[in-house]
């Protein structure tokens, strides 16, 4: 017999269960058998997403007054770890890159290799407004005029410099992001 299966039922055969009341049936006799029996039974992209954004590991890449902030939000008062943030110093290590401060031409090609080292999925949150677009030095020839020109950005945090809480912000809408996503690869 099978799970959930009466003996006094027939067989339909391995024919398959039209879509309706019926099956609706067949599938929560299933779904509480296997509850009962110890088992969970959920999609696997969702278990996935689930996982990784309870994990997020930046890689800090402070290159100006917002690293501040960055470690800010680090320290006990903010405490990021019970969100599953840990920081990590090696783009191999880490799945999110946490760009904080101006980023220069001269930089540019630096963080671009940095980037590429990731292993995939990665994500990119931009903080601050030299980060997002350039900020106050938006019209020097030496800057960059937003990270977003040199890598995909997936989460940008305004402000100048922004506080540890619109990080912490930042940090809750990427995840919110990877589980809406929904898929294994990017």
């Amino acid at each position: 017999m099978g799970i959930g299966q009466d003996a006094s039922a027939p067989s339909p055969g391995g024919a398959p269960v039209p879509p309706g009341s019926e099956q609706d049936m067949i599938i929560g006799r299933v779904g509480r058998e296997l509850t009962d029996k110890g088992f969970v039974v959920a999609q696997m992209d969702n278990l996935v997403n689930w996982a990784r954004t309870g994990s997020l590991w930046p890689m800090t890449f402070g290159l100006a007054c917002c690293a501040i902030e960055m470690i800010h939000g680090a320290c006990a008062r903010y405490d990021m770890d019970r969100f599953g943030v840990v920081f990590r110093p090696s783009p191999r290590q880490s799945d999110v890159i946490l760009v904080a401060g101006t980023l220069t031409n001269k930089m540019a090609p630096a963080f671009r290799k940095v980037y590429d080292q990731m292993a995939e999925p990665r994500y990119v949150i931009s903080m601050g407004s030299c980060a997002n677009g350039g900020g106050y030095y938006h019209y020097s020839y030496s800057v960059v005029r937003g990270c977003d020109r040199v890598v995909p950005v997936d989460v940008y945090v305004p402000g100048c410099p922004p506080t540890a809480e619109a990080l912490m912000y930042g940090i809750l809408q990427l995840q919110k992001k990877i589980k809406r996503t929904g898929r294994l690869w990017r």
